[in-house]
């Protein structure tokens, strides 16, 4: 692997915890408890090799329409992710930012309370950033960058990809340079859709929980092989 070539953005849609379950003979939510260990030590080879930013798929807007058991179990799981981090200086360890991506005010008071914390701690970090997604839609960030510039009233004529993207939830950062979905799914699900037009793609047919250190450095090898011309 090409040290000097890290993509400095990568984004990844977590995907496969319920069937990695299935398949084992385990409740589903089993599968998502799995897919969080998983997570952890993805995220820290991240850092590990030079990331910059790393950008994860946690919860959609679509996945509200899961049972309320799944639904309570993964907004348990998260506060459990976020108190542990916390109490382990995870973000402070790594100089890494924590931020949020998407619209939580469905989210119960308790993990609000937990992100808003975790933010406020965080924000000085400016070396490294980890956004996570949750009750995100990307149709639902553009119509939200719309109705920004709406409400400041800007001029048509001024507004530029530039411009717009200062009303994206990710306004500052690099567009991804690498996307990675697990589970052999091919497809972006709504994920990053403004972001993720010169993206490199990378489908691992692995279900996430075994989506491992190893697979990262794969994913970033085959990264490095292509060119990337951005239309030109």
């Amino acid at each position: 692997m090409d040290e000097k070539n890290i993509p400095e953005h990568i984004a990844i849609i977590m995907d496969g915890n319920r069937r990695w379950a299935k398949e084992r003979g385990l409740n589903s939510l089993e599968g998502h408890r799995a897919g969080a260990e998983s997570f952890k030590k993805v995220a820290q080879k991240c850092h590990d090799f030079g990331v910059k930013i790393l950008t994860i798929y946690a919860f959609s807007t679509e996945n509200w329409k899961r049972s309320k058991e799944e639904i309570d179990y993964l907004m348990g799981l998260l506060e459990e992710f976020l108190q542990k981090q916390d109490n382990e200086n995870f973000f402070v360890k790594n100089k890494a930012r924590f931020n949020v991506i998407g619209q939580t005010e469905r989210m119960p008071e308790s993990l609000k309370n937990l992100i808003k914390d975790l933010m406020e701690k965080t924000a000085h970090f400016k070396e490294r950033v980890l956004n996570m997604a949750l009750s995100y839609g990307g149709r639902q960030e553009i119509l939200d960058a719309v109705k920004g510039i709406i409400k400041d009233k800007l001029n048509p004529e001024k507004i530029t990809e530039e411009l717009f993207g200062q009303y994206l939830y990710t306004a500052g950062q690099q567009d991804p340079s690498l996307l990675i979905r697990t589970s052999g799914e091919q497809r972006l699900s709504g994920f990053l859709p403004w972001q993720t037009i010169y993206s490199e793609l990378y489908f691992s047919p692995k279900y996430w929980p075994d989506f491992n250190e190893k697979d990262l450095e794969e994913a970033i090898k085959e990264y490095q092989k292509r060119q990337r011309r951005f239309g030109g």
